[in-house]
This record gives structure tokens, C-alpha cells and sequence, in this order.
């Protein structure tokens, strides 16, 4: 089994996108020998109001999973610097740095070389506008999407709808809905029900439910624009869900490439549930090795990687999918920019695991190679703030 995940997660894309894929030639890998000095940052500021929707807030800022990443990095070897002389490994507080201008340079000042941003980006962020970084932006690296990638790309409308005017992804029916719209008149055009109502800025499963009729979808809707102005509608795919980690470029691998899918089980009204409810290791398994061999998971598998690769990722994303019905062909249906990186090794965090751990345990990494592996990918801060989008 192990040779086939290999041959089945390392393919490479079967199609040269040209010019698009050329908006990533920013990518430049760290070149320094030296060991690395991290630092991890947790989210502290409130992401902005980004087209009059604002991406919630995640309680605790992810420090949950800052410290499985702090943790395990200094397991590792690798010199990991903490806010607290000695963070208690029971607790995530003390591991993680504030993502604020004070608390990046006090990081900095402490002879942080790689900065892993754990948190939720935008163009305002202090990674990208702080005055007082400029003078570290060519030695200081960063883990982490580009700022500006992240506040276009997060955007799920947006990125689907470039998706779809590009062509050659598989991606559900699906309806935007504004304050200003007649939602009676939007329900009764729906041909056929179950529909999916989401935010457009989301996290995990906040605010992701299954409606069974035009009653239920509209209850649900007015909830949703109670938050936000603007809300996401999608035809219910009713097949198998798997979702599949798309890795960055890296010294030893030049293109983007996705790793063997992992297959979402016990779902909740329709919805995978979110994993501060239930751990993924309680619901989701990487594909066997009868499973890969269809070829509904290679197409896939290849359109995963394009869009990492369209975008200029430079960490993983991770691209949530399903089938439109039992042994369909699969299509696209959450884009994520900032997947879970939880991960074992601190004590009670032995269930923890991400579902990108999930499938890099199939390649034989261990949690502690894969946060090792992504942090080969790390940015110049002046490079990672000259991201520039392809459309």
C-alpha cells in the first residue's frame, strides 16, 4: 500500500496553465543554512470588515493549535522561542505570540528568524504594512499565505466564481444572497432541494446547514444575514466527502501536489461537524488502497492541486469534497486557506490529529516531519508581501 499512496499523492498536474501558473514565479524558498529560530503567532486582532463581511473570530485565537505546533517543532530539534519561559504542556497559553505589531517585533526581538503565522490574514495585517519589520524583510521568513491572498481567495463566491469562468473544475450549482434580494422569489427558482446555506467568509462549520425545503432554507438564510450581508447558497451534494491536503512547493518538489484524500464519515444533519466537537480521528480515515484506485479521485486529486497552484499558495490548503451522488465523479465544494494544524504529542492531545496529519501519516510522517516539511517553505518577508493575484 504504501508504494501506490506514493505514486497516487505525488502525481503531478496532468495540465500547464501557462500564463496563470506564472503568477507564482515570486516563489523564492529560504536559502539560509542556518538552523531556524521560530516563533509562533496566534490571532489577537479582529479580522476586518472585508466587503461587508467580517470572517469570525475563533475562540482562542488558535492557540490550541499554536502549541501542538510549538510543542512538537522543539521535539524536533528545532529552536522554538515561546512568550513564557516555560509554557506548562498541558496548557496552550505561553506558546504562541499575539499577532499584534507589539507582539511580532517582541518575537523579532528576540532573535525570531521564522515567523509561523497561525492566525488569519489580511491586507492591513501588521506582517504586511508594519513600518517597524521593514528593516527585517529580507532575513525574516514567514509560514504562512500571503496577506492579500488570503483576503481575496477566502472569499468563497469569489474564488468559486474565477473557478468557474476559468473552466476544468467541478464545482456545485450555486446562488449569492444580499439583504437586497427577494428571498420568496430566489427560493421558489430552486428546482430541487436539499440546499446548502453557508457564509461566504467562514470557519470550520459556523453557520453551515442543510435545508430541506424552501421553508427551512429561508429561516436559515434571515439567520445568516443577520451576520453578514452577503450569504452562499449550494446544491447538496449527496455522495461520499473526503477532503484532500494540497502541499506547496518545496526545495524537493517544484509544483504543487495533493496528498491521498481522507474520507469523512458520521456526518450531523448532511454537515461534516467541526473538530473542536469531534475529533477528526473519530470520523475520518485515509482512503484504502482499493479506494484510490478510482479514478474519480485522481481527477480530483489534479484539480486540487491547479487551484493551489493558480492561487500561489505557499503553505497547504486544504480543498473539501464530495460526491454529487454514489460513484459520481466529485466536485469542489470548500476551498480553505488556512486548514487545522492540530496535531499528538502534548499531553490529552493524543485524538488530535488535523486531517492534514491524517494524510501525511500516509506518506510515513510523523506529525513533527510535516510541521518540518512545511517550515522548508517559509518566505522572505519582503517576497511574501509581493504577492500579487492572477486575476
Amino acid at each position: 500500500m504504501p508504494n501506490l499512496i506514493l505514486r497516487a499523492s505525488l502525481r503531478s498536474s496532468r495540465h500547464c496553465w501557462g500564463s496563470a501558473v506564472a503568477t507564482k514565479a515570486w516563489i523564492r524558498y529560504s536559502s539560509s543554512r542556518s538552523t531556524p529560530t521560530v516563533a509562533l503567532l496566534y490571532q489577537a486582532i479582529d479580522p476586518p470588515v472585508i466587503n461587508g463581511v467580517r470572517k469570525p473570530r475563533k475562540p482562542g485565537g488558535y492557540q490550541d493549535s499554536g502549541a501542538d505546533i510549538a510543542y512538537t517543532l522543539r521535539t524536533k530539534g528545532v529552536n522554538v522561542i515561546t512568550p513564557s519561559s516555560s509554557p506548562q504542556e498541558s496548557s496552550h497559553e505561553g506558546w504562541c505570540f499575539p499577532d499584534t505589531e507589539e507582539g511580532i517585533c517582541s518575537a523579532v526581538q528576540q532573535g525570531v528568524t521564522h515567523l509561523w503565522a497561525n492566525t488569519i490574514l489580511f491586507s492591513s495585517h501588521p506582517l504586511q504594512t508594519s513600518q517597524k519589520l521593514d528593516a527585517h524583510a529580507s532575513a525574516l521568513h514567514v509560514v504562512g499565505q500571503p496577506p492579500s491572498l488570503v483576503e481575496k481567495f477566502d472569499d468563497k463566491a469569489y474564488l468559486n466564481g474565477k473557478l468557474r469562468e476559468l473552466g476544468g473544475f467541478t464545482l456545485p450549482r450555486s446562488w449569492m444572497v444580499s439583504e437586497s434580494d427577494d428571498l420568496d422569489k430566489l427560493a421558489a427558482t430552486i428546482d430541487r432541494y436539499p440546499v446548502v446555506g453557508k457564509p461566504v467568509r467562514g470557519r470550520g462549520s459556523h453557520g453551515v446547514k442543510v435545508c430541506a425545503d424552501p421553508a427551512e432554507l429561508k429561516s436559515h438564510v434571515r439567520t445568516l444575514l443577520g451576520e453578514s450581508p452577503l450569504v452562499m447558497l449550494e446544491e447538496f451534494l449527496e455522495g461520499e466527502e473526503a477532503t484532500i491536503t494540497v502541499m506547496p512547493p518545496s526545495p524537493g518538489r517544484p509544483r504543487h501536489w495533493s496528498t491521498l484524500p481522507v474520507v469523512r464519515f458520521n456526518h450531523a444533519d448532511g454537515i461534516a461537524p467541526y473538530s473542536g466537537v469531534v475529533a477528526v480521528t473519530a470520523n475520518s480515515r485515509v482512503v484504502s488502497e482499493e479506494e484510490a484506485k478510482d479514478p474519480a479521485f485522481g481527477d480530483i486529486m489534479d484539480q486540487c492541486a491547479k487551484v493551489a497552484e493558480l492561487i500561489g499558495a505557499t503553505p497547504p490548503i486544504r480543498v473539501d469534497i464530495r460526491r454529487f451522488s454514489k460513484d459520481s465523479s466529485f466536485a469542489l465544494f470548500d476551498i480553505n486557506m488556512k486548514p487545522n494544524m492540530t496535531g499528538p504529542g502534548r499531553p490529552g492531545r493524543e485524538d488530535q490529529a488535523s486531517l492534514t496529519a491524517l494524510s501525511a501519516a500516509a506518506l510515513g510522517w510523523d506529525y513533527g516531519t510535516l510541521l518540518k516539511n512545511i517550515l522548508q517553505t517559509a518566505q522572505p518577508l519582503d517576497v511574501f508581501r509581493r504577492y500579487r493575484s492572477p486575476f
